[in-house]
């Protein structure tokens, strides 16, 4: 029961203690509404800078005394300015006497000056009015000291090993405030940041990244982004690691097609290393080096293969760190054997060539399609010659047609018009056994029989319409009619036009 009964009173003890503050808050905040003052002002060392306070309104309240006190960031609050309008203004012993003055003597705004200011004067200053009734009011400005810092940004060599080592590092020295370091990397390491103090209360910022160094990382890229206040925007300070290691060497040339009777067979080593390798050394196993050998810094030349080079070759580059080599074993056979290269390009050629035959076979074959759908949907571009009639056939000389007027054709002297049945047409009869002339230079033919045929009465139809044909007997028949002689029971007539 005393347990419970002590802790309530501890709680209602608790409550009501952060009730007065929130309380003094609120009062406080509500004073200070009367005095305006800039919340934050920024200088450069050398520099002078004005801190401005003035009370709002005096209505219903009595101004008696206004001063200014300094708060630094480490140290205790000193009064460095005091106005009382019947004894006037006062500079009390500080760090800023003979540097801090009134601009204007007056309760309503006693704004005060810092000339020559340093970095020591960062701090706050507080505006604090002596009031009737309400007591003292005040507000305060905060005076930031700036200085530009000098950033800077170098590789750390280190050797290549199997524990996270500084890589790189990073410096902002002498910046007020305190710079922000980052990095931009695509390594997997770890950066970190520390700070000092510099001359003239600034601040130097170091920052270092680390990571476990191997031979692919050096020479890569790292980024350190600076920021600070002073600067307008990031400064980007790009870095290259430099991380040491033992040569990387590899013989390149040996294609396993080393034959007797070759020439020129050449073998190159390649060294890279962190310093260079200063040295190339070229060895035989076993045994020494064959006279058909020549050696000229990291090349090697065989001029002619034989038995004596079917040895190993060893190839040994040394920087400062120490030795590394590389070999191949060379295998020499009697015959060359045939590139799988040349059979893979062979093969590509034929490809190449059945695919170009394919596609032109399907352009044919479409293009004859093409053709084929155009002579079937159109009409048709030839029609034979009329069938030959007989003169049994009379079916066609029995329908009746109406009169073609054909026109004149030239060094024509008589014209003949008349309508004319289908010709029954006999290409085998001479025409002039049956005493017949036919006009072949103007064109024409035969179209009508004489008056003892025996179709005398049926009317012929009109297929002669391209010209007028003109027929003489013996030079004496009248030039408008046919001569009465029979043809053996046929007829030439003219060409059809379609």
């Amino acid at each position: 029961m005393a347990s419970d009964y002590a802790g309530k009173c501890l709680d209602f003890r608790k409550s009501y203690g952060l009730s007065i503050v929130l309380i003094h808050m609120i009062i406080r905040g509500t004073e200070g509404q009367h005095v305006k003052v800039e919340p934050e002002v920024e200088s450069y060392p050398g520099q002078m800078v004005n801190l401005r306070c003035q009370f709002s309104s005096s209505e219903g309240i009595r101004l008696t005394q206004v001063s200014w006190i300094w708060e630094p960031k480490e140290g205790q609050r000193e009064n460095i300015a005091v106005f009382h309008p019947q004894f006037g203004e006062s500079y009390p012993d500080s760090a800023l006497k003979g540097r801090v003055k009134f601009v204007q003597v007056s309760l309503e705004s006693p704004s005060i000056t810092i000339s020559d200011v340093r970095m020591s004067d960062e701090g706050k200053y507080i505006c604090e009015y002596a009031t009737y009734p309400s007591g003292n009011e005040q507000g305060t400005t905060s005076l930031i000291m700036l200085a530009k810092p000098k950033n800077t940004a170098s590789a750390v060599t280190v050797t290549e090993g199997m524990y996270p080592v500084v890589v790189a590092l990073c410096e902002s020295a002498d910046g007020r405030p305190e710079a922000e370091i980052s990095w931009k990397t695509d390594l997997v390491g770890n950066g970190t940041v520390t700070s000092k103090m510099g001359i003239e209360n600034t601040v130097t910022v170091v920052s270092t990244y680390s990571l476990i160094p191997t031979a692919k990382d050096d020479g890569k890229d790292i980024t350190c982004v600076v920021s600070h206040r002073t600067q307008e925007q990031p400064q980007i300070l790009p870095i290259k690691l430099s991380i040491e290691y033992l040569p990387k060497v590899r013989i390149e040339g040996y294609n396993t097609d080393w034959y007797i009777g070759r020439t020129n067979a050449v073998l190159t080593c390649v060294a890279n290393g962190n310093p260079e390798p200063t040295n190339i050394t070229w060895k035989a196993f076993p045994g020494p080096m064959p006279d058909t050998v020549i050696i000229r810094e990291n090349t090697l030349t065989v001029l002619k293969v034989d038995e004596a080079v079917n040895i190993t070759f060893v190839c040994e580059a040394q920087n400062r760190l120490g030795t590394s080599m590389d070999q191949v074993s060379a295998f020499v056979m009697e015959k060359p054997k045939v590139d799988a290269v040349i059979s893979i390009i062979i093969g590509v050629v034929i490809g190449v060539l059945l695919l170009l035959v394919i596609i032109a076979a399907a352009i044919f074959m479409i293009h004859k399609w093409r053709q084929d759908v155009e002579n079937r949907d159109g009409p048709p571009k030839y029609k034979s010659p009329p069938p030959t009639k007989n003169d049994g056939s009379t079916e066609m000389l029995n329908k009746s047609q109406d009169l073609v007027t054909v026109p004149e054709p030239p060094h024509m002297d008589h014209k003949y018009y008349e309508t004319t049945g289908e010709p029954v047409t006999d290409l085998d009869a001479n025409d002039e056994e049956n005493g017949y002339t036919v006009g072949t230079a103007t064109g024409c033919s035969e179209s009508a029989k004489g008056p003892g045929s025996d179709s005398q009465s049926e009317t012929l139809p009109p297929y002669s319409n391209s010209g007028v044909c003109e027929v003489t007997h013996n030079g004496a028949q009248d030039s408008g009619t046919l001569s009465p002689t029979t043809h053996g029971g046929s007829f030439v007539s003219s060409a059809m036009y379609v």
